[in-house]
């Protein structure tokens, strides 16, 4: 203990700038945007590589059961393959409903919190590879979440499984709009908000998304509905819905890259100008 004293005293001037340091770049990062994102975009390449380095190794551990799911994947495109009475019928298996596959960057999830109220995934593919804040990001199975922040080789993406997430989605079969967003409790279920009670809504019903903004094209697969709730205050339905995709087991995901989105922007921004 006396030798951890005489070590602060003997570099007491040394720690007080130090100290001093750290407070200044604090203060200046907080008090200037352009700094600030470049702490960030530093901190997400510092992040990421890390997350790289952990998820290849549990990659490495999990090679036996992704052996498996491969021989299993096989076999279905085998079977889809062999059941198809012409080439003109078998399924375009590489594309996702509503986005052409040129229109999409395939990445790997590397990070993936699910356990909190605001949850977020790492990328491996960055702004090298064209990815850009406010791009949809979705799997085979459906909608995963929306890009947040970037640097040059990751990506963040805002989980649907956050608080803070809001997504236009719609009942498939009868196009009635509402809000998608999450209470925070199940991993496997998200809420959509704001349907009116003139919809016609059961159990089972499918839920995709609603396409009235640039980020995800419509009809892509969120979930069924499991529940229906009344809400007494706004006269509209909350329904329960249960996801397609198992939020806490995510591999390859595909980011969207719309082409109509930079014509849709500038002319959001004339309209406000």
């Amino acid at each position: 203990m006396q030798q951890i004293f005489n070590f602060i005293f003997k570099n007491s001037h040394r720690l007080l700038f130090l100290l001093l340091l750290g407070i200044s770049l604090v203060l200046t990062v907080q008090a200037h945007s352009f700094h600030r994102s470049k702490v960030i975009s530093s901190a997400n390449f510092l992040t990421g590589g890390v997350y790289e380095q952990i998820n290849s190794f549990s990659e490495y551990l999990r090679l036996k059961d992704q052996n498996e799911e491969l021989a299993i994947e096989n076999a279905r495109l085998k079977s889809l393959l062999f059941n198809a009475k012409d080439t003109t019928s078998i399924p375009k298996i590489d594309s996702i409903k509503g986005v052409d596959k040129v229109n999409i960057i395939v990445s790997k999830v590397i990070h993936n919190s699910y356990n909190s109220q605001e949850n977020y995934l790492t990328l491996n593919s960055g702004s090298a590879a064209g990815v850009q804040p406010d791009m949809g990001v979705v799997n085979s199975a459906g909608i995963v979440g929306i890009i947040d922040k970037t640097s040059k080789n990751y990506a963040t993406v805002l989980s649907i499984l956050n608080v803070k997430s809001q997504i236009n989605a719609k009942i498939k079969k009868s196009n009635h709009f509402g809000s998608l967003v999450w209470n925070g409790k199940s991993t496997g279920f998200v809420q959509l908000i704001d349907i009116p009670r003139l919809a016609s809504v059961r159990k089972g019903d499918t839920i995709v998304t609603g396409g009235q903004s640039v980020i995800f094209p419509a009809n892509i697969g969120i979930g069924t509905i499991d529940k229906i709730y009344i809400d007494n205050q706004t006269n509209y339905y909350t329904l329960n819905i249960k996801l397609f995709n198992d939020m806490t087991n995510l591999g390859h995901v595909y980011i969207i890259k719309s082409k109509d989105r930079e014509e849709v922007l500038n002319l959001e921004k004339k309209e406000n100008e």
